[in-house]
C-alpha cells in the first residue's frame, strides 16, 4: 500500500500533479463533497485552479479507482475516497448531511436483480433517504417557527 498520496498516484499510473495532489487531499479531508467544494479547498490550498481542471481531476481519479462519484437525484455528484468497498449511503432530506453505511445484507454487489438481462454486475448503488438526527430534533423543537 502506497504511503503517501504521489506513491499512490504513481501505483495506479496517474501523473502527481500539484492539482490532482490537492483534489485528492480535499476529497479526503472532507469526503461527500461537491466539485465546488472541493474546488473551493483546492484554491485555499494552492492558489487558483480553474473549475474545469477540478473536474479533470476528478475525472481522472474517479476513472482509476481513487474517488467514488456518487449522484443522488436531485444533487450536485457527490466525492468521497472511499471505494472499493461498495457501501451505500444515508441523505437527510432537510440538510443534505451524507454518512456511509456498510452492505447490510451479503457480499458485493450486496443486491442481486430479478433479471441481470446478461451483465455482469459488479456495483449496486443504494442511497437510503430520511431525516439526520439533528433535523429530527430540530423539527420536533417546539420553537421551530
Amino acid at each position: 500500500m502506497p504511503n503517501d498520496l504521489s506513491d499512490l498516484l504513481r501505483a495506479h499510473g496517474l501523473q502527481v500533479t500539484a492539482q490532482r495532489l490537492a483534489v485528492l487531499r480535499a476529497v479526503t479531508a472532507r469526503p461527500h463533497c461537491t466539485a465546488d467544494e472541493v474546488a473551493a479547498r483546492v484554491r485555499a490550498e494552492i492558489g487558483t485552479i480553474s473549475r474545469q481542471a477540478v473536474y479533470d481531476a476528478l475525472g481522472a481519479l474517479a476513472a482509476n479507482g481513487l474517488v467514488r462519484r456518487i449522484q443522488p437525484a436531485g444533487s450536485p455528484a457527490l466525492y468521497e475516497n472511499r471505494v472499493g468497498d461498495n457501501h451505500h449511503h444515508l441523505i437527510c432530506r432537510s440538510c443534505g448531511k451524507t454518512v456511509d453505511v456498510d452492505c447490510v445484507v451479503g457480499a458485493m454487489p450486496c443486491l442481486s436483480p430479478s433479471d441481470t438481462a446478461g451483465y455482469r454486475i459488479d456495483e449496486a448503488e443504494v442511497i437510503f433517504w430520511g431525516l439526520c438526527p439533528d433535523c429530527v430534533v430540530t423539527q420536533a423543537s417546539p420553537d421551530r417557527e
